[in-house]
């Protein structure tokens, strides 16, 4: 795969949008500074981990993120990781650090201007490390014609966008596209902008609300849909906050309609279903996670401390046995008698039943610097 892999043509009904967002990113967009609302920005402290892979990132790189969330799982070292909207490159950069040398992460953008930052900074990033050679690359495409793009089928163990799928005229070509590059058992972890309610038509097209994440934000009960369809049965929510609206002409273009940011993961997991079904299975967490020694939470509703019997339903217990986890996690029980519904392992909505965040969802406010500021 050669990593000037010219653009593919997109669909013409999709053309205006796209022109819209690449002239908000390339052109209107200079910083992280020009934004208007707090859904393209990452608040409080990053985790400890990602930290000082940060710092050793490219101030330049690091003055043009526009992500929502964090965008790296567990468990990642000798990972191949593929970035979807990457822009100018923090999160690969990122990544490339937690992936280690033998390791590899390919950024997926449409937008030249933010590709050139990115690929400007590769042996700046290489020395840095202190990598023999780059295990970074960028590729010119559309993250709806992944398949266009001379990506290897099933060759990624872990996708993963920072507020960007939101921004696709075509989320459901996206999730399908991703999910054909996964490996079996592989993640798809990613954080994006989702709203209360089904937008309005109208704000779709306004280039400021598209381009500030909100226009393009998909109802939540929808995105879980289009996860089903595209083979992703069981979405997992990790996190959640809730977004403002601070500029007083794109607040009134968005009326009531409320809007949060969630991270969510998604596993090729064949087998997982819709619900969550209870065979009387249960797994211990060994420990040995870097980073999670003592406990290790999957997503907002299962927590698995070092060495407990936890019982869990067919699709965490598939989850948590079939993906690179597997290792870490001894199994009990099969899937031999089925026992009815299992307890909720945690809520898909980024919504509490008062139409507020739900506080375990939430990611804690901390004062300070932002990733954004």
């Amino acid at each position: 795969m050669n990593e000037h892999t010219p653009v593919t043509r997109a669909p013409a009904a999709s053309e205006q949008t796209k022109n819209l967002v690449r002239e908000y990113y390339g052109k209107v967009l200079t910083s992280s500074d020009d934004l208007k609302t707090s859904a393209c920005c990452t608040p409080g402290a990053l985790p400890t981990g990602l930290r000082a892979a940060l710092a050793n990132v490219h101030e330049e790189v690091r003055a043009k993120y526009y992500g929502c969330g964090f965008v790296a799982p567990e468990h990642l070292e000798g990972a191949r990781i593929l970035d979807l909207g990457s822009g100018s490159g923090q999160d690969a950069y990122v990544l490339a650090q937690l992936v280690g040398p033998k390791g590899k992460v390919v950024g997926v953008d449409m937008t030249a201007e933010q590709l050139e930052v990115a690929r400007r900074h590769l042996d700046w990033h290489t020395k840095r490390f202190g990598y023999c050679c780059s295990n970074v690359q960028f590729v010119e495409g559309y993250i709806e014609e992944l398949d266009k793009l001379g990506l290897e089928p099933a060759s990624f163990d872990v996708i993963v966008s920072n507020c960007v799928i939101n921004l696709s005229p075509d989320k459901a070509a996206v999730l399908a596209g991703a999910r054909s590059l996964l490996k079996p058992g592989g993640e798809m972890y990613f954080a994006d902008v989702y709203s209360d309610r089904r937008l309005p038509a109208g704000l779709k097209d306004d280039p400021v609300l598209l381009g500030e994440c909100l226009g393009g934000a998909l109802y939540w009960g929808d995105f879980v849909e289009i996860a089903r369809t595209a083979g992703f049965a069981d979405a997992r929510l990790v996190t959640a906050r809730p977004l403002s609206v601070d500029d007083p002409a794109q607040a009134a273009k968005v009326g009531a309609a409320r809007f949060y940011s969630a991270t969510y993961r998604l596993f090729n997991i064949p087998e997982l279903e819709a619900t969550c079904e209870d065979y009387g299975q249960a797994v211990v967490y060994n420990g040995g996670i870097a980073g999670h020694p003592d406990v290790l939470e999957l997503d907002n509703g299962s927590r698995f401390d070092k060495g407990k019997v936890v019982p869990v339903c067919g699709n965490t217990f598939h989850i948590l046995t079939e993906s690179r986890l597997a290792p870490f996690f001894t199994r009990v029980g099969s899937f031999a008698t089925h026992y009815g519904l299992f307890p909720s392992c945690g809520t898909k909505s980024p919504l509490g039943r008062d139409g507020a965040v739900a506080s375990r969802v939430v990611v804690p406010e901390v004062s300070g610097a932002s990733c954004c500021s």
